[in-house]
């Protein structure tokens, strides 16, 4: 017989849609702010050249510029206030949260700081995230002002007017996101870049049926992409769902003349424990050095170093080096940050405190080295996972370059979809409990007149 959570789940429709009236004001207030983002990603900053910026920016496509440009909807190639988007406010919760595993204050804020550690290293976050923006701001500025002719007036005013704008653009978007994840739905920081990557997708898809229509992509080509693209997202949503639950008793216990305990639950493992950041992490240390060696000059090189700048060549997407190269990073991180997002010691010491225990295994030590197997081979399927749904669409670009939306792109978009509707399924789930609740108060309160009237 089906739960009473499982009925309410499976009577959502949209008559309990539009019953829940405060799910349509955080719909309304997630659709503002994106729209919002949306705007500012065309205010260009003041006093750069377009047409001269888009002309140099046009050989750094495919570097890091590329992917920041991908992220932010395009903003980075028109140069707007929200060129930065929220990288430094990823890469700073990044350092941040590995820092809480390494640096024994902040580990301790971690794990006993409760809702107020949590908010000092948020805190903390936003510190670095100001910093990185500062930095990043710095760098743009100076690379701009260093090109011929894109900066209309070069000089101290520009290097501040443009710091100041390009911060104070990331420092809002963290603002926006942070709005709405507590009063919209889904997590603001995954729907700006979700926004900014799904921007850029009817321009690709266009493009692609221009390029049929003009003979330079066959039909045939365009059927494979199709296949292909429909194939990859229904294995991230397969794979994303994917769970290995592991059996977790609890013994029973007597308090006075009653028994309590005897329960038993599951510890849901999932496959992709890290999530999109093997992909993020592994494109942005590519696109380094691709990036760099492309500004270079073979001709001011020693006459051993002329080759270096032919390396960049290699590292561009859909290059057989790059591909090696990514897969190694994809699947190394994959390992990295499941290790350090979760502990089998500390779950295993939790499991014991609260008296839970695995089936067939003792408690401690033990539990701890069957947890760290079984994520172990999970991670090994999950790396696997991530590079190849990375990698499908480096090798449709390989063999004809039609297609230009990368394998990250896709992989972003697809979870945070699932994970937005899995929080509006969850506020309607919520709206039926309340609605329950309430007719259950209605009828208590009108028996008592009733049998009074009797």
């Amino acid at each position: 017989m089906a739960s009473a959570a499982e009925q309410l789940a499976a009577n959502l429709n949209f008559s309990a849609f539009a019953r829940a009236t405060d799910l349509h004001k955080r719909l309304w207030f997630t659709l503002g702010a994106l729209i919002v983002y949306r705007l500012g990603a065309y205010i260009p900053i003041p006093g750069v050249d377009l047409a001269a910026f888009q002309q140099a920016f046009a050989g750094q496509a495919k570097g890091i510029l590329g992917m920041f440009n991908m992220f932010s909807g395009g903003a980075v190639s028109r140069m707007a206030i929200f060129s930065l988007n929220v990288m430094p406010y990823i890469s700073a919760s990044i350092i941040i949260q590995l820092m809480g595993t390494i640096y024994g204050p902040w580990e301790k804020l971690r794990k006993e700081g409760g809702e107020a550690g949590r908010k000092t290293l948020n805190q903390y976050t936003r510190y670095l995230t100001v910093v990185l923006a500062l930095a990043q701001s710095f760098g743009i500025a100076m690379g701009l002002q260093s090109s011929r002719g894109v900066v209309q007036d070069p000089g101290l005013f520009f290097l501040v007017s443009t710091i100041a704008t390009l911060t104070g653009g990331t420092l809002f978007l963290m603002w926006l996101g942070e709005q709405i994840t507590a009063r919209g739905v889904g997590n603001g920081v995954s729907l700006i870049i979700f926004a900014g990557i799904v921007a850029q997708a009817p321009s690709e898809v266009l493009r692609l049926f221009s390029l049929t229509r003009t003979g330079s992509v066959s039909p045939f080509i365009l059927l494979v992409i199709a296949v292909l693209a429909v194939a990859v997202v229904m294995a991230i949503v397969f794979m994303e769902r994917s769970q290995r639950r592991l059996l977790v008793q609890y013994p029973k216990r007597q308090v006075g003349n009653r028994m309590y305990g005897g329960d038993s639950s599951f510890m849901p493992l999932k496959i992709n424990t890290a999530g999109v950041i093997p992909p993020i992490f592994a494109s942005s240390l590519l696109a380094l050095p691709a990036t760099a060696l492309g500004f270079i000059n073979a001709a001011s090189l020693p006459a051993w170093l002329q080759w270096l700048p032919g390396i960049s060549g290699q590292l561009q997407m859909g290059q057989p080096l790059h591909m090696l190269l990514y897969a190694l990073l994809m699947i190394f991180f994959s390992f990295f940050y499941t290790s350090i997002v979760f502990n089998p010691d500390e779950t295993a010491e939790n499991l014991r405190k609260y008296g839970g225990f695995l089936p067939g295994i003792r408690p401690g030590k033990r539990t701890a080295e069957y947890l760290d197997y079984v994520l172990t081979r999970l991670t090994v399927l999950g790396a696997a996972y991530i590079t190849v749904v990375c990698l499908v669409p480096e090798a449709m670009y390989s063999v004809n370059n039609a297609f230009t939306l990368g394998g990250t792109s896709i992989l972003i978009a697809v979870t945070v979809t699932m994970d937005t509707v899995a929080q509006i399924q969850s506020h309607l789930l919520a709206h039926q409990y309340e609605g329950l609740i309430k007719k259950s108060k209605l009828k208590a309160g009108r028996t008592p007149a009733i049998r009074g009237a009797r």
